[in-house]
């Protein structure tokens, strides 16, 4: 490709299209205790589930220094733009870490071509967005056009979660323990959404119920959205493919969205969506 895109561990994208554009990934760090993982790398999906179960406290995650954005960008060739598409801001200094990076080698080699973007989102949402940058790539898209195609089509992007189980938000310190208790007797599902502006995730609903849950969360697709035909949704499941599934097939009979994207989400993710968790991500009217 003419342009490389990098990402993080705070992007889920389907091996097809980390291999079809041939991403870079930097990894976020997750810290069980005194010891430290980098997603992706040091720590795939089964040792993380086998962590999980030894511990009755959550990992802490922390972003990539730095450093590593330098590194990742120094490793590509000089002569090749960099589109760096940052996990949401909202949720991590992420995207602050890739701009000092970025920063730091424009210092040594001032003639490379880098931009990072702050995506607003997280999970499927990145995928969403990296189907749509290696797409526009494909058209021929210089750095400068696509860099403000994505700037624009952040603006334009919605991302919904569901969470099945409120045990991590609980013991992340997001819920306190009574009303975890009080939500979780009452059979309550939280419908959650990365916010416009900032990038962080805000209840919208609370609903009593896993199948009115699931329902709502298929049908706010039609509250933000009306025009599908040429629209790709984005789903990634915390462990439970097959509920994955049939959620997705859910949203296909009722839309008819012209393609998906399907994928598990990595261990930072599911630190906080717990398993069953639920992220859909497309663009909005």
């Amino acid at each position: 490709m003419t342009i490389q895109l990098i990402i993080d561990g705070g992007a889920d994208v389907p091996q097809e299209l980390v291999n079809k554009y041939n991403l870079k990934i930097v990894p976020l760090n997750l810290h069980f205790g005194d010891e430290q993982y980098k997603t992706g790398e040091t720590l795939d999906l089964p040792l993380f589930y086998e962590k999980l179960k030894q511990t009755d406290e959550l990992p802490r995650s922390s972003a990539p220094s730095p450093y590593d954005f330098y590194q990742a960008c120094k490793d590509i060739d000089p002569d090749k733009p960099i589109l760096v598409l940052a996990l949401t801001k909202g949720l991590s200094s992420t995207y602050e870490s890739a701009v000092m990076g970025k920063d730091m080698l424009l210092e040594e080699e001032p003639d490379r071509q880098v931009i990072v973007l702050n995506t607003k989102t997280a999970s499927s949402g990145v995928a969403l967005l990296v189907h749509e940058a290696g797409r526009k790539i494909d058209e021929g898209y210089d750095l400068k056009q696509l860099s403000s195609h994505m700037e624009e089509r952040i603006e334009k992007t919605t991302t919904l979660f569901i969470l099945q189980t409120l045990e991590n938000v609980i013991k992340g310190g997001r819920l306190d323990k009574v009303r975890g208790a009080i939500a979780k007797t009452l059979n309550i599902k939280l419908l959650m959404k990365a916010s416009d502006d900032k990038g962080d995730i805000e209840v919208i609903e609370k609903v009593r119920g896993n199948k009115k849950a699931f329902r709502r969360f298929v049908e706010q697709i039609g509250e933000y959205a009306n025009n599908f035909e040429d629209r790709v949704i984005s789903l990634s499941h915390c462990n439970s493919e097959e509920l994955g599934r049939t959620v997705l097939n859910d949203i296909k009979s009722k839309y008819n969205f012209k393609d998906n994207l399907f994928m598990e989400t990595g261990p930072l993710i599911s630190t906080y969506a717990g398993e069953g968790g639920l992220v859909i991500a497309f663009f909005r009217d």
